[in-house]
């Protein structure tokens, strides 16, 4: 047994609803790998319950499994506003997100996040970040412009699989957009911040 198999077997469940939306994502797109799955689907539940926000802005949802993760830990008329940039996923995701028991809680938007969600009026408790990684500093800057303060910003894939202290990777676009949002977040004293190593890295971040 491995250590990764030990930890999902200590933990809550997915539930039967993400694990077959995991599966089909694994089976349909070409890039199922990008889908939170279990471990990360419970911390970012809890972390939800944790803060108890109002209002989570998602910037990427891809197929879904993290805006439904995040939607199952809101209370009360708790909402969660998804946005994905690439037109292609919605006939995918869409049908998963709307057949889903927290349905309700969920606004997925297909555009660009970083000119849309200002225009939502909303001041927003939580963001997890998760979208263009070329982009992350700009994303990051427009979220905490609707942010509260004392709101939280999860990042997502914040060491890139390793690549951030890779050499080979130095030329990279992707990487040098997650290590330049690395060492610009590292500096902002504008923020407390603390990187988890889960699976691609997951970056918290208050809002002082």
């Amino acid at each position: 047994m491995t250590i990764d198999e030990y930890i999902l077997q200590h933990i809550d469940p997915e539930g039967d609803y993400l694990y077959r939306l995991f599966r089909a994502t694994n089976i349909h797109t070409i890039h199922g790998r990008m889908a939170s799955g279990h471990l990360q689907g419970r911390l970012l539940k809890m972390l939800v319950r944790m803060i108890r926000p109002k209002n989570i802005l998602e910037v990427g949802t891809f197929s879904g499994y993290s805006a439904i993760s995040m939607a199952e830990g809101l209370e009360g008329d708790g909402h969660l506003y998804t946005f994905e940039i690439n037109d292609e996923m919605e006939d995918f995701t869409r049908p998963w997100i709307e057949g889903s028991p927290v349905a309700d809680r969920i606004t997925f938007l297909i555009g660009d996040a970083l000119t849309e969600a200002p225009k939502l009026g909303i001041l927003f408790d939580m963001a997890f970040i998760d979208g263009d990684k070329r982009t992350y500093r700009e994303t990051y800057e427009m979220v905490m412009g609707i942010l509260r303060p004392g709101g939280f910003i999860l990042a997502d894939n914040t060491l890139w699989d390793g690549h951030v202290v890779d050499h080979a990777y130095d030329r990279d676009q992707q990487t040098r957009g997650i290590d330049s949002f690395n060492e610009y977040i590292a500096r902002d004293e504008r923020v407390e911040k603390v990187i988890l190593p889960l699976r691609d890295g997951l970056t918290l971040i208050r809002k002082k």
